[in-house]
């Protein structure tokens, strides 16, 4: 089972920026669509962006043209770039692995890491 563990969140005013990563401890990035989540409680996960195997990215319509999704297989490590942030970004951001393509099942996920954006 490979662990992804991502880093970088925390709190910034409206119009800052933050750079989540994800560390996976395999080259999982290499066969696998990754992704980003947020999800805020009492709310159901909601993916932001994903990446497929060929770099090909797509975005939840409300995060397009602020946050960028990339990796690094090399490292091991995906990131999201987010920019302009506002505060209904505020959630707890995840990464995951899907098992096969970029849709249903999940093969790996973190723990999370919180993004807090205040007015």
């Amino acid at each position: 089972q490979v662990q992804l563990v991502e880093s970088g969140g925390g709190s910034v005013q409206t119009g800052g920026s933050l750079r989540l990563s994800c560390l996976a401890s395999g080259d999982i990035m290499k066969t696998s669509c990754m992704g980003w989540w947020s999800q805020v409680p009492g709310r159901g996960m909601v993916r932001v962006a994903r990446i497929d195997t060929q770099n090909i990215t797509t975005y939840l319509d409300s995060v397009k043209g602020r946050f960028t999704i990339s990796k690094d297989n090399a490292k091991n490590t995906l990131y999201l770039q987010m920019n302009r942030l506002q505060p209904e970004d505020t959630a707890v951001y995840f990464c995951a692995a899907y098992a096969v393509g970029c849709s249903g099942a999940l093969r790996s996920r973190g723990g999370g890491t919180q993004v807090t954006v205040s007015s």
